[in-house]
């Protein structure tokens, strides 16, 4: 397995470090930075450490698609840059891929934060992802990559690109759902209270499903990535 893990980011100066240095001791195939326009020091940190740093299209799905395009591993890995992967990550990937029906996966997630709610959150977010095998960019997900250019890489949304494309991985094969454990910061959550969060959240996915416009629904979330 030659395993390329892409992270887009914006703004990241004090969170990407740690992100990129996790990824490094696992000595990946490569390691690809996406930049959408960021002002502080995003870029001199990721190349401190990336194989590559991009520019493209403030946006996740294309900055994740430009990632893609220049990608020369055969397991694409799309990763937060506010989010640490387990140690053992490319192992556990691994594992997940010998099974040749799996075309994708995903981990489990812990919210960083002080809430004493946020455990509850998590819990709730693996047990929905594992139970519908549809995975949010939160968990870190990871995928054929021709099963990823088979669909047409990640749909040009401003919002659920990652459920969009989760969605039509399943029509490919299976979705492994591992229990190893990502850790993401649970800022978001953290700035609008977790409960208001929990209400937006449902609110944005039922609006989703009832075909409301991505853009639409992006402008409701707000800023926060």
């Amino acid at each position: 397995m030659r395993l390329t893990v892409i992270v887009p980011v914006l703004e990241e100066e004090g969170t990407l470090a740690a992100t990129l240095a996790r990824v490094r001791a696992a000595r990946v195939h490569e390691l690809i930075v996406v930049d959408g326009g960021s002002r502080d020091g995003t870029c001199a940190v990721a190349a401190r450490a990336a194989d590559r740093v991009l520019a493209a299209p403030a946006g996740r799905a294309a900055q994740m698609n430009a990632g893609a395009a220049v990608a020369s591993g055969d397991v694409l890995l799309f990763l937060h840059a506010d989010t640490l992967l387990p140690h053992g990550f490319a192992t556990a990937i691994a594992r997940a891929l010998d099974d040749p029906a799996t075309v994708a996966g995903r981990f489990d997630v812990r919210l960083e934060g002080s809430s004493r709610l946020l455990p509850l959150v998590a819990a709730a977010i693996n047990w929905r992802s594992r139970w519908t095998r549809i995975a949010t960019g939160d968990q870190a997900i990871f995928v054929r990559r021709r099963a990823f250019e088979a669909i047409g890489g990640y749909a040009p949304l401003a919002l659920f690109e990652d459920v969009r494309l989760t969605v039509a991985l399943k029509r490919h094969g299976r979705i492994a759902c591992l229990r190893e454990h990502v850790v993401t910061s649970a800022r978001r959550w953290e700035r609008r209270g977790p409960l208001r969060t929990i209400l937006l959240m449902w609110g944005l996915r039922l609006g989703h499903a009832l075909g409301v416009s991505p853009a639409r629904l992006r402008r409701l979330y707000g800023d926060v990535r």
